[in-house]
């Protein structure tokens, strides 16, 4: 039974590395798969339980490591389901009122897929007033052209390098920017959405780039985007969304103290993971799309879209607006060690970027002197 301990090892080493201060995607990457370490570590627990074997001293100090490494899951993982309170308030039957709503659908659509239609289907079941898509080219633009003529209000940026975006709005749109916040390759869409009721919200359409192999090394640039953003948002006293696949999940570190910087609240607290992404393996996801909301709106309907060829699932929100949720709804508290820490992080992504923009830059100029040496 040797592999009851490894087992075991591996979950608290895991569960510890994660708690290394380090930017590095190697470190970072130990967030993502908390509810899988934990289902592990339970398994092992189990095992070690029930072995029948003497309990020695190795054994007892594997336990009791054990059981710290699953106090930390758990306390990372559990706000996400219905055991915690709500962060958001659910909208009563009879405080409906479509007038305040804003309903939004958020997908990834993974630029290869081409199967559009399916995306297509659930925009015309569900009528949202907003769509927004991910790593979208030029062919998807195409392709979601039949939608346009319900969206008259439309953002375009199209690209091919996974980080296309668009956004189509039923609803009328003000001040749109698309802005470049630390990347020549990473857009992100800026704007204000009209209700119904001409009350004005801001909304972010964010998608930074990962911390991965194939990506970026580490996580500097995705963590002071969505700092930025955040330290921006807390000083407007408005209505506020901010949505995309932000390439992070829920419980990280940076999407927490993103939350405390902003003051944004999360419908998911007390509710349930909505896991987005691997949507071809069930056994290995993890909340990669988000929707954050200031404290005036409360929550009317939240679901994962159907399987769309992707490997994210879409999803599917429902917001509605009244100052009775402001009333009842508090933003997370923000300490001055937090306010320190996003300064501190958004001055190294800007740090980053510079170096980045130089190092590129540079290879411009060689290639340029090289060419014209030849």
């Amino acid at each position: 039974m040797i592999w009851v301990e490894i087992l075991a090892g591996v979950v608290i080493w895991l569960t510890f590395w994660s708690l290394i201060p380090r930017d590095e995607w190697w470190f970072r990457g130990a967030d993502f798969p908390r509810l899988q370490i934990l289902v592990l570590g339970l398994i092992a627990f189990g095992l070690l339980l029930f072995w029948d074997q003497p309990w020695d001293t190795a054994r007892e100090i594997i336990c009791i490591t054990l059981i710290a490494a699953l106090a930390y899951q758990l306390k990372m993982v559990l706000p996400y389901t219905f055991m915690w309170k709500k962060q958001v308030k659910q909208v009563k039957s009879n405080q409906l009122n479509p007038q305040q709503q804003i309903s939004v659908i958020v997908s990834n659509v993974l630029t290869p897929n081409q199967h559009y239609q399916r995306l297509i289907a659930q925009i015309e079941k569900h009528q949202p007033d907003l769509v927004l898509t991910l790593e979208t080219d030029q062919a998807w633009q195409k392709a979601l052209a039949v939608i346009e003529k319900d969206y008259p209000y439309r953002v375009a940026v199209p690209l091919d390098n996974l980080y296309g975006m668009h956004l189509y709005s039923r609803l009328e749109l003000k001040d749109t920017e698309v802005k470049f916040i630390l990347s020549d390759e990473i857009p992100s869409i800026h704007t204000t959405v009209i209700l119904r009721s001409g009350q004005p919200v801001q909304l972010y359409c964010l998608h930074p780039k990962p911390p991965s192999p194939t990506e970026a090394k580490d996580s500097k640039l995705r963590d002071a985007e969505l700092l930025i953003v955040g330290d921006q948002i807390k000083d407007l006293d408005e209505s506020c969304i901010v949505m995309g696949d932000l390439n992070d999940v829920a419980w990280s570190r940076t999407t927490r103290l993103f939350q405390r910087i902003s003051g944004l609240l999360d419908p998911r607290v007390g509710r349930r993971y909505v896991n987005t992404f691997h949507a071809d393996y069930p056994l290995l996801r993890w909340s990669l799309d988000h929707v954050f909301h200031s404290t005036d709106f409360a929550l009317v309907a939240m679901q994962r879209l159907p399987h769309i060829g992707s490997d994210h699932f879409p999803i599917y929100v429902v917001l509605q607006t009244g100052r009775v949720f402001e009333q009842v709804q508090q933003e997370l508290e923000q300490s001055a060690a937090d306010e320190q820490e996003a300064q501190q992080t958004i001055e190294e992504g800007i740090k980053k970027a510079e170096q980045e923009e130089k190092i590129v830059t540079d290879e411009l100029a060689q290639d340029y002197k090289n060419g014209s040496n030849s």
